[in-house]
């Protein structure tokens, strides 16, 4: 019997993006290490958090392939398999150990042998209980600690699945309750297994409170403060496993959802983010409608929107618009390549040979697969299209980033919802959030309530503005440096602005301008521009490692200065422009089926990278967000990993906020 943490580490070797590096994990250090032989078959039993774990980083037929026959729950009566060994991934919690002895004990195991993995660091007393069995300890295999209780939904992001975060850490008269506690201990708790999991030691940078007199700092202000010390003293713990560094390896920080609320709320323009505001999807599962077989009803279909997809995991960063050209090429491409295509475009143009049948039947599968693929985002751009027309949404995007960029004022909104009553409320009320954002002091007094009734919104609307202004203090509490600032138009006339507009940085496609908050963040963190006073640091470095963090910083400086470099401005080009960002546009793509996916390329020039990122946000992440991350990954050659509690599409944004019970502001 061992009892160690796993020997990885994220050091050296071929380099893996994050979900890769926790997929391996489980398939080959916990599954893997557990064959004995090639023609034995294994039993799989997890309790509810490690399956929601498993079923993340892994998919059924990767577990199959590592000897698995069946997948069981931990509480649910199981049929005795006394033939076979058991694999146990569960959480180290008493009645999991209980539940794991009583299936292992007596004269009749359920199982011929135990190996034993838990998500989280295992207390003595629980060990100590396991050890005391003595019918247990000889059918054990192996006993121990993954440390990986963490969600990954992306690439390069992951969850702690903590869907009520923001109610159960943000609402009044919450502090030092027990869900209080619990909540931030749990999330701490799984944010640092990904640094244990990863054997990553990071500094760890979190958002000090914004208040300059201590008297005026509340509850919720301190919460990243806290959250980073529970994640320093799990991370203390840590540094007894093998392998794990003991000097720092990579970046932390950690930001609540205050740092920026318009981000949630505001429409963002890719392909991703259009599918999961505009459409009805539930999670990455879309249901499409297809021509039916026999000539009846349509059929529905039930499609996955995830990284299997290559033309998915090239489009879904792109603006819409060059989302739709991009399909539209190749579809043409495909069409004026493929005979097979060519031949059944020309169907009723002539009577078709025998040897043209042979060629349509032998192009046949490769070519329905290539075209389903293609047809099925072609149908989804379309009607993105189509409810973007429908419910002008180009005008009221327009105006959301004027509002953002000071390019619009109270004059505008007041009159964009008097001219335009017929706008979904559920629009109106993003607008409004945005407008409270940017103009704080519109809605002191009696003036929100007026506001409210122009736009005909109803009272827990109202709710949510207040508790999204409750979240980031009154309007009259300090403003940090991110926050919002003050333009001159016209002599007199004064608009304000929650972003400046970057240097070096075009606009390719209209509205497509707005970038979330943590962009500027990460890139000032890379400079060494991140400031002390308003974000904390909990490592004391030695001189020796400040010495080289401050070369090193001279040197990003260097890097950054020639990367911002101005380059010729160019207009922003319109909808219907060509052009794209380069770090969204693919390495390799002409019909969307290519074997190298642009995760290949990126490993490929990630050897040569530097130390991660991570960004962690308590209160729910935004596909704007993950969007900068990517793009901050191929511009800084650093990979950066976005966690957070949960991550939310606007319409999830904005209920979790009206679950917040606030006071007065």
């Amino acid at each position: 019997m061992s009892f160690s943490d796993s020997e990885s580490s994220s050091h050296g070797g071929e380099y893996k993006f994050f979900r890769q590096f926790s997929r391996d994990r489980l398939l080959h250090e916990m599954l893997g290490s557990t064959k004995t032989d090639s023609k034995s078959w294994k039993v799989l039993i997890m309790d509810k958090v490690t399956v929601k774990v498993m079923s993340h980083s892994c998919k059924m037929a990767d577990i199959t392939d590592q000897g698995v026959s069946l997948v069981e729950d931990l509480f649910r009566r199981r049929q005795p398999l006394p033939s076979m060994d058991a694999v146990y991934f569960i959480q180290p919690s008493k009645e999991n150990v209980v539940m794991f002895l009583s299936d292992m004990s007596g004269r009749e195991p359920l199982y011929k042998k135990a190996y034993v993995f838990f998500s989280t660091p295992i207390p003595k007393e629980l060990v100590n209980h396991i050890k005391s069995d003595s019918s247990v300890l000889p059918r054990i295999g192996a006993l121990r600690e993954m440390n990986l209780e963490y969600f990954p939904i992306d690439n390069q992001a992951f969850v702690t699945d903590h869907e009520r975060a923001l109610e159960e850490l943000f609402s009044e008269n919450v502090e030092n309750s027990r869900k209080f506690d619990t909540c931030l201990n749990t999330m701490a708790k799984r944010v640092a297994t990904v640094f244990a999991s990863m054997k990553e030691f990071p500094y760890v940078r979190y958002r000090a409170a914004k208040a300059s007199d201590a008297s005026d700092t509340t509850f919720r202000d301190l919460i990243p403060s806290k959250l980073a010390a529970a994640i320093w003293n799990c991370l203390e713990k840590y540094k007894s496993i093998p392998n794990f560094p003991q000097t720092e390896t990579c970046e932390l920080l950690i930001l609540d959802r205050t740092v920026d609320q318009i981000a949630p709320v505001i429409h963002e323009w890719t392909y991703d983010a259009m599918c999961h505001d505009l459409l009805d999807m539930d999670g990455n599962k879309y249901v499409l409608e297809v021509p039916s077989k026999t000539g009846g009803q349509p059929e529905k279909k039930e499609v996955l929107l995830e990284d299997h997809d290559p033309v998915w995991l090239e489009l879904r960063h792109a603006h819409i618009a060059d989302a739709s050209e991009r399909l539209h090429d190749k579809m043409t491409n495909f069409a004026s390549k493929n005979k097979a295509a060519q031949i059944q475009q020309n169907r009723d143009g002539g009577e078709i040979t025998t040897r043209d049948l042979q060629k349509i039947v032998q192009a046949l599968p490769q070519y329905s697969e290539q075209v389903d693929k293609l047809s099925l985002h072609v149908e989804i751009a379309g009607k993105i299209n189509r409810v973007i027309r429908e419910i002008g949404l180009r005008e009221l995007g327009q105006l959301e980033q004027d509002l953002v960029f000071g390019d619009a004022g109270a004059k505008d909104v007041i009159n964009f919802l008097r001219t335009k009553q017929d706008i979904n409320p559920r629009n109106k009320l993003r607008l409004l959030m945005i407008y409270a954002c940017v103009y704080p002091e519109k809605f002191d007094g009696d003036k929100a309530s007026k506001l409210m009734q122009l736009a005909r919104l109803s009272s827990e609307d109202m709710k949510v503005v207040n508790n999204m202004r409750m979240l980031a203090g009154s309007s009259d509490s300090k403003k940090s440096s991110t926050d919002g600032f003050s333009l001159k138009f016209d002599g007199q006339k004064t608009k304000q602005a929650a972003r400046k507009e970057r240097p070096g940085e075009e606009e390719t496609w209209q509205l497509f301008k707005f970038y979330p908050i943590i962009e500027e963040l990460i890139e000032n963190l890379y400079k060494g521009e991140l400031s002390k006073n308003e974000y904390s640091c909990m490592n004391n470095p030695s001189p020796a490692a400040q010495e080289a963090n401050q070369t090193s910083s001279v040197r990003k400086k260097a890097a950054a200065a020639a990367a911002a470099a101005p380059e010729k401005k160019t207009p922003a080009h319109s909808m219907r422009s060509r052009r794209t960002p380069s770090w969204a546009k693919p390495h390799n793509s002409d019909d969307g089926s290519s074997s190298d996916s642009i995760l290949k390329h990126a490993s490929a020039d990630l050897r040569k990278m530097g130390q991660r990122i991570f960004v962690f946000i308590i209160g729910g992440a935004t596909r704007s967000e993950l969007r900068s991350c990517y793009k901050l990954t191929a511009k800084l050659r650093r990979e950066v990993v976005l966690g957070s509690t949960s991550f939310d599409d606007p319409q999830e944004y904005v209920s979790k906020l009206k679950q917040v019970s606030g006071g007065e502001i």
